[in-house]
């Protein structure tokens, strides 16, 4: 993890306080009587447009994910697309140094406080993830919205609390899960090393999962030998990214 020199602990800690009081703010007032404009003008805003695809890997600890991520980047920067990879938490933040060190158990923090944390730093990229699948940019994103919900529902909180600082952020194009069972990750090597790494509470993350899935969900069975994985996921990202290049609209996450 890399740290900016001049920005201490106590400083990331307000600015991170400030960002996810900002972002529950704008999240609750979405939950409040509905406002179509603003949806409108965002689906009509240069809805002819072919544009990158918002592609997401999602699962439990050790399925895969990034290698995953790691390898579909390189796959689709060889053939010439326009790709990024990026990575939640984002931990080159201000909000995403405070959650590297909450989860490498060198800080504590009240699990609802821990939330709005990981949902601050998604909304610290809000407008720069739209501004590069808007200018032709696919990007592939190791964990999103449903790990922060998953994770935290996982904990006792309430679901839909934990959905609410989330609501207008860009909702995927496509949601690829990786699908492991708990006792399967647990084998895998360098497992237990992050706070949440622990069998049991994995458990409880998988049921979160399950009740996340929706229409924009891909399932791949992440026990598979990692060339089938990778053949896989190629088909199912190539396909949507066709789709998004034909104008498919840009839509916000769990406004309904």
């Amino acid at each position: 993890m890399r740290y900016a020199s001049n920005f201490t602990f106590s400083k990331a800690l307000k600015f991170g306080a400030v960002v996810a009081q900002g972002s529950l703010k704008s999240s609750l007032s979405l939950m409040l009587p509905f406002k179509p404009s603003r949806n409108i003008h965002m689906e009509n805003k240069e809805s002819s447009s072919s544009r990158g695809a918002l592609i997401v890997l999602e699962g439990l600890d050790r399925c895969g994910k990034t290698s995953q991520s790691s390898r579909l980047y390189k796959y689709l920067d060889e053939k010439g697309h326009s790709v990024e990879s990026w990575r939640f938490p984002d931990r080159d933040t201000g909000v995403g140094q405070m959650i590297s060190s909450y989860l490498a158990n060198k800080a504590q923090l009240d699990d609802h406080a821990i939330h709005l944390l990981f949902s601050a730093n998604r909304w610290e990229k809000r407008v720069l993830m739209e501004d590069k699948l808007r200018s032709g940019t696919t990007l592939i994103v190791d964990r999103y919205s449903y790990s922060g919900v998953a994770f935290s529902s996982a904990k006792g909180l309430d679901i839909e609390w934990c959905k609410a600082p989330e609501i207008g952020l860009l909702a995927p194009d496509l949601v690829v899960y990786l699908d492991i069972s708990p006792e399967k990750a647990a084998e895998r090597g360098g497992y237990g090393g992050e706070r949440y790494e622990q069998l049991e509470f994995q458990k409880k993350v998988a049921k979160s999962y399950l009740a996340l899935r929706d229409s924009s969900w891909k399932v791949i069975d992440a026990t598979l030998p990692l060339e089938d994985i990778e053949k896989k996921l190629r088909e199912i990202v190539l396909d949507c990214m066709m789709i998004c290049q034909k104008g498919k609209l840009l839509s916000q996450l769990w406004l309904s």
